[in-house]
């Protein structure tokens, strides 16, 4: 970082990060910001590293509308009525944008520089003239306080969440806007969070209502706009004309299509067939049976449809089975790692996923944030301060992990230590072999979801459920039955994955924070509030350097393990695409996206496969 005195930040404000003396504090004006203060890219750079700037336009690349309720009702996304449709961040720019090789790290999009004290209490924003939104209205510094004030008062829990600690935004001129926050909050990527939050029209909420879920396409300043909407079908983003954006470094070598369709479909054997005979042109695939057995069909077999596997380097998420503890019956410990240890993965995986997967035990799987070993040095220190509320086995034994199971379903010593934790608890079998409680309540665990795939996965583990006396019962729901069971925790067990980035921050309390545990419409699937858990969450956003950060990470992941709060389930350190070979790419992968975005037509190819009638 570059320093400069007052009277020479006018010739340096655009150039490099500068440091300037208002009337009370030190400031850094900058072109970007990261969590920790260091930037890989200079204030002049051209492009990000992974794209190619040269990349042609044109054409149109077609996905598969993905969703919680396989379908749309909603061009709002911002609140929590409807289910919003896929690609609507597209017509939406931000103060900022994410540089996809680098852990935490934004630079300037609608926002040419960022200003802030070395406290972080607050920033501002100096946006560019040229940005507006695509009705022709310039993006001003009174759009962004509308976004901030709208969506901390009416926007769904999670952006009420995410901007808890913003106190106040206010517009210090036409294009300089400065945003405060709450004094004792943890600020590091409180600048990150506000500069990466779509900037809405404040003209044009004038005569809408915000609050109301619409088909109608909004107004925004992105590079793309809604041309067509067929509710339940599918949405086409096609490009705006003259978008204002189109040189500034962020997007060159982005957004390479004029149009991007996603095509919504009943289940994924539609999709899937639609894929083959060409209606839409890029799939990733989510199914194990169908990656290692369903990729043998001519399209493929004839080199017209590609099928690769690209290395995915962020964290895969913790997917697993969650156990609703708002239900009196589930905040036993005794009882949710009973229910746990019958999960037995190492048959699911042999017999039913081609053994194509790892066994998940932590919430930040595949990445360095994992907790391993024993606590030491940073990380123990961390949980000494906390050491007479945790489990001393925590300090003396490795983070827990899901007990290992057998190739044979049935793995009896699993069985064996259900059992026994059952009988524990006060579940005990009656005549009937149902497990009840002294007040004679049957203990009744329902599994919930609308996947259809899904059902060979759970029906075996309810099977071995029921062998040690609890009536388990897997119910399938709709989609949009699905979606509000999930949003009012209407479940005992459901199946999920959350997703962190490697700079965890304000995420951690929807997923696992008190504030978010009887918010409807928030991640914290398993209803866990505990004031160590907050504590560890506020020390994660809190820490001023990574080292500090992974170790309280660390201390995270060890204590919510200990919980035992979840089945972990699986997963696997890559994407699974599978394309029409009409595409190019550039030559390096941002490691952190699997970097669809920067891809382009090649049109030789597409014309060839259209003359030959294989597409749609």
């Amino acid at each position: 970082m570059l320093h400069a005195t007052a009277r020479s930040i006018a010739l340096v404000f655009c150039l490099s990060p500068a440091v300037a003396w208002g009337q009370s504090e030190t400031t850094t004006i900058s072109h970007g910001v990261s969590a920790f203060g260091e930037l890989k890219y200079p204030p002049d750079f051209p492009h990000f590293d992974y794209v190619n700037p040269d990349a042609p336009k044109g054409g149109e690349m077609s996905f598969r509308g993905v969703g919680a309720s396989r379908t749309f009702d909603s061009l709002n996304p911002f609140i929590l009525a409807g289910e919003p449709a896929q690609g609507l961040e597209r017509i939406h720019d931000t103060l900022m944008a994410r540089a996809l090789d680098e852990p935490d790290a934004v630079y300037g999009l609608l926002a040419e520089s960022v200003e802030y004290p070395a406290d972080r209490g607050w920033v501002i924003f100096t946006l560019r003239p040229d940005a507006q939104f695509s009705d022709g209205h310039p993006v001003t510094a009174e759009d962004v306080v509308f976004t901030i004030e709208t969506l901390k008062s009416e926007g769904s829990p999670l952006y009420r969440i995410q901007l808890e600690d913003v106190t106040g935004a206010e517009a210090l001129s036409e294009r300089r806007v400065r945003i405060d926050f709450r004094d004792g909050a943890a600020t590091r990527d409180l600048p990150m969070e506000v500069a990466q939050v779509a900037i809405l029209p404040a003209h044009y909420y004038g005569d809408v209502d915000f609050a109301r879920s619409t088909l109608d396409p909004p107004v925004g300043s992105g590079p793309y706009e809604i041309a067509d909407v067929r509710p339940g079908r599918s949405i086409t983003y096609c490009r705006t004309p003259d978008y204002w954006g189109a040189e500034v470094p962020v997007n060159v070598g982005k957004d390479n299509f004029d149009c991007l369709r996603y095509e919504y479909f009943a289940d994924h054997t539609a999709a899937f067939e639609a894929l083959k005979a060409g209606e839409y042109l890029l799939h990733e695939e989510y199914f194990s049976a169908q990656w290692a057995t369903g990729y043998d069909f001519p399209a493929l077999n004839r080199g017209w449809v590609k099928q690769v596997e690209l290395p995915d380097q962020r964290p895969s998420g913790a997917q697993g089975f969650y156990m609703n503890m708002r239900r009196a019956k589930l905040q036993d410990v005794r009882v949710r790692q009973a229910i746990a240890a019958l999960f037995n993965f190492e048959w699911t995986n042999q017999t039913l996923f081609y053994g194509l997967y790892e066994r998940t035990d932590s919430f930040w799987e595949n990445s360095a944030l994992e907790a391993t070993g024993i606590p030491e040095g940073r990380e123990l220190e961390i949980l000494e301060e906390f050491r007479g509320r945790l489990p001393p086995e925590i300090f003396t034994e490795p983070p827990v992990s899901p007990p290992e199971g057998s190739l044979s379903q049935i793995d009896r010593s699993s069985v064996r230590r259900a059992g026994a934790l059952l009988d524990e608890a006060g579940w005990k079998v009656g005549e009937d072999g149902l497990r009840r409680n002294d007040a004679g309540d049957v203990l009744r665990i329902e599994f919930v979801s609308d996947s259809p795939s899904f059902e060979r996965v759970v029906l075996p583990y309810v099977d071995n459920l029921r062998r040690v006396g609890i009536d388990a019962r897997y119910v399938q729901v709709d989609p949009a039955q699905m979606e509000e069971r999930q949003k009012t925790f209407d479940y005992d067990i459901t199946g999920a994955r959350l997703v962190s980035t490697l700079t965890p921050s304000t995420e951690l309390r929807t997923f696992f924070g008190s504030q978010s545990a009887d918010q409807p419409g928030t991640y914290n699937l398993s209803g866990i509030s505990d004031p160590v858990v907050d504590a560890l969450i506020a020390r994660a956003v809190q820490a001023d350097n990574r080292e500090g950060m992974v170790a309280a990470v660390h201390a995270l992941d060890r204590v919510l393990r200990s919980k035992h709060l979840w089945v972990p389930n699986w997963y696997k350190g890559t994407h699974w695409l599978a394309y029409w070979d009409v595409f190019d790419r550039p030559e390096t992968k941002p490691p952190y996206d699997r970097g669809v975005d920067f891809w382009w037509l090649d049109d030789e190819k597409y014309e060839a496969m259209e003359r030959g009638g294989l597409l749609r």
